[in-house]
């Protein structure tokens, strides 16, 4: 089961063209998406009420979708709008959606589209703010996206799964807080006085930084249901303030992690990285979007592994450690707000 009443990252928008609709499946409900002739972003039930083709299949014409399978049209209201030599007035209606782009992302509502609230679309200052740059991607993967809540919030594993990139003993040997901020669970982790690994060294040199030199490492993973989260990472020379140092000492950014279900045992993920260093700098934004492409795939493998195990070995429990706190405080939050939706009818 699934949050219903909240809003889930459904695509990037330049998914989402303006000649071709675009299937994708979330919480288990098959959808698709398309732009109108106002260039607004329409979803719909991938359903075609004549024989139950898939209306992402077919094309885009004046606005409206058209069914590949008869030239059925139909309208972002989920209505039936015509069919080449047939009364359409009595063909039922496939659910709509709302949906909501912003910044580059177009938000889908699980629920009903008449409950959707725009008020509870989350803001975070890297997209609402001047003076930062972003770039990322999207990964397919077959796998239960809390195992994903799971491994963004201990990242201890980055010693092991990302060795030659982001990973380092001092991961092993720092210790980690859980701790609640509200209605978020945050996990952090501070290392000091230490070699930067590969992937900060890049960073640093970017900066103008000597990537040779000492420095304090941060990991402040910020968990919000339903399934965002953003960790606040970097380095800074040693000893002059950590994640607080001055912008000209230190090279930091926050990783962007939107986990969207797809089915019970798969899901998408909207991974990137913003900064405020350097925002102008179109080749460092494809550096780096290459070098999260490249670990965050190794991450994919672990994951679809597991969930493959899981799968085999049901009844096995699973243990719980210190480092797993912040998965843990995820999960218990998303049991809560799914018993509160289903108690509530």
């Amino acid at each position: 089961m699934h949050i219903k009443n909240t809003w889930y990252v459904a695509a990037m928008s330049d998914e989402i063209c303006s000649d071709k609709p675009l299937g994708r499946t979330i919480c288990n409900s098959p959808m698709v998406f398309w732009r109108n002739k106002q260039g607004k972003v329409a979803a719909v039930e991938d359903f075609c009420p004549h024989r139950g083709a898939a209306m992402s299949l077919g094309t885009i014409d004046d606005g409206e979708l058209v069914c590949g399978y008869h030239g059925l049209r139909m309208g972002e209201d989920g209505k039936t709008a015509s069919m080449p030599k047939q009364r359409t007035d009595r063909f039922p209606c496939v659910k709509r959606a709302a949906v909501e782009e912003r910044d580059g992302f177009i938000w889908y509502w699980a629920g009903d589209a008449d409950s959707a609230d725009l008020s509870l679309l989350p803001e975070f200052g890297w997209h609402t703010q001047n003076g930062w740059a972003y770039g990322g991607g999207v990964f397919e993967i077959k796998c239960d996206y809390r195992l994903m809540i799971d491994n963004l919030m201990d990242l201890t594993h980055e010693n092991y799964v990302h060795s030659s990139s982001i990973g380092q003993k001092e991961i092993d040997e720092a210790p980690v807080r859980t701790r609640m901020n509200g209605d978020q669970v945050v996990t952090e982790r501070y290392m000091t006085d230490i070699k930067a690994p590969p992937f900060w060294r890049m960073a640093m040199e970017s900066q103008g930084l000597d990537p040779d030199a000492i420095v304090d490492r941060w990991q402040i993973c910020r968990f919000n249901a339903p399934s965002h989260i953003m960790i606040d990472v970097g380095v800074a020379l040693a000893g002059q303030g950590g994640f607080d140092a001055p912008p000209e000492v230190r090279a930091g950014s926050v990783v962007v992690d939107f986990l969207t279900p797809q089915t019970d045992g798969s899901m998408w993920y909207f991974w990137g990285m913003a900064r405020n260093f350097k925002v102008d700098d179109a080749e460092l934004t494809d550096r780096i979007r290459e070098g999260q492409h490249n670990i965050f795939s190794e991450d994919l493998e672990v994951l679809e592994a597991q969930q493959r195990n899981l799968e085999l070995y049901p009844d096995r429990q699973l243990l719980k450690l210190d480092i797993d706190a912040g998965g843990v405080a995820a999960r218990r939050m998303i049991d809560k707000l799914i018993k509160a939706e289903t108690e509530a009818g």
